[in-house]
């Protein structure tokens, strides 16, 4: 009759059967819990010593017979509460380890010139170094001539440092972004230019498509990723090819 109520708070099948037939005993020996409950003899000894565990059986000694009897069912709306209790003290904690595996692994597509403004303020969040593969000095792009002085602003306020590998062709055909962003800064060869781009900081690596030197794509799409694994990785292989690149 309760048996279902009474496993939602904690207590095994067979544990629920005991606790419902001592209610219904009274004070019995393991016989006649055995038989009221229709649990086998001995799997009522180890239902009993668990629910005497847990402070929900008693048990007297009269006439040499052992005898149980169930504590007042308040005592498993107290346990419930102080389990209840055990987890609020915890859930910060645990809230908290949620919150590290959910930022560890996350991925983001940001669309349009306000999806680029969103990637800029992830910079500026995370305050860390960038490292920019491939970079095409699309920052230059008109439609951001209004948005970039305040980004630039903020930048250099953080203390955020830059580390640059540009395509080639940014020498020739958007040189004044090397004045913008300063040194230090290094050329790919030639051959190594294409059009995309990616950006580390933090535990972000950011992937740009469809761009070309000194202006964005009509509908600009990032790939924004972020796992601290994945970002450490795309570090070396920017290091690896920063040692390999020739001095400026």
């Amino acid at each position: 009759m309760f048996q279902e109520i009474l496993q939602e708070t904690g207590l095994s099948l067979n544990e629920a059967k005991v606790y419902e037939a001592l209610l219904f005993l009274g004070e019995a020996n393991v016989q006649n819990i055995t038989n009221k409950s229709k649990v086998h003899r001995r799997n009522v000894y180890d239902a009993l010593q668990k629910l005497d565990e847990k402070g929900l059986v008693s048990q007297t000694i009269a006439n040499k017979e052992k005898k149980f009897k169930a504590t007042s069912p308040e005592r498993l709306h107290e346990r419930y509460q102080e389990k209840e209790l055990k987890l609020l003290t915890q859930l910060p904690e645990l809230t908290k380890l949620y919150k590290q595996t959910q930022e560890t692994a996350q991925a983001q597509l940001f669309r349009g010139i306000e999806g680029f403004k969103n990637y800029l303020n992830l910079i500026l969040e995370e305050k860390k170094p960038v490292y920019f593969i491939g970079a095409k000095a699309f920052w230059l792009d008109e439609r951001l001539k209004h948005y970039l002085p305040h980004f630039e602003k903020q930048r250099k306020a953080k203390g955020i440092k830059f580390k640059h590998l540009f395509d080639h062709e940014v020498k020739t055909k958007t040189p004044q972004i090397l004045k913008l962003v300063g040194k230090p800064y290094k050329f790919l060869p030639k051959k190594y230019s294409s059009s995309t781009a990616i950006d580390i900081f933090g535990d972000y690596v950011v992937t740009f498509v469809g761009v070309q030197p000194g202006k964005l794509h009509d509908e600009p799409l990032q790939f924004v990723l972020k796992n601290k694994a994945l970002a450490d990785g795309y570090r070396k292989f920017f290091e690896f090819m920063w040692d390999f690149c020739p001095k400026e």
